[in-house]
């Protein structure tokens, strides 16, 4: 069977609320980890989410 293209992945908050935000990502078009500015609501400011593997 062929490998997926996308798998989900998890974005956890760099503020250390524990807040995380659930995604897909292309695997051969970003293969290097993903950091997006996200809300994050618990710390109420846009914060850094970084790529997390899903448990």
């Amino acid at each position: 069977m062929a490998k997926p293209t996308t798998i989900k992945i998890r974005l956890n908050s760099t503020a250390g609320t524990g807040y995380f935000y659930v995604t897909k990502k292309n695997t051969r078009t970003m293969t290097e980890k993903m950091t997006v500015r996200k809300y994050d609501p618990i710390a109420r400011a846009h914060v850094d989410f970084k790529e997390g593997k899903i448990k």
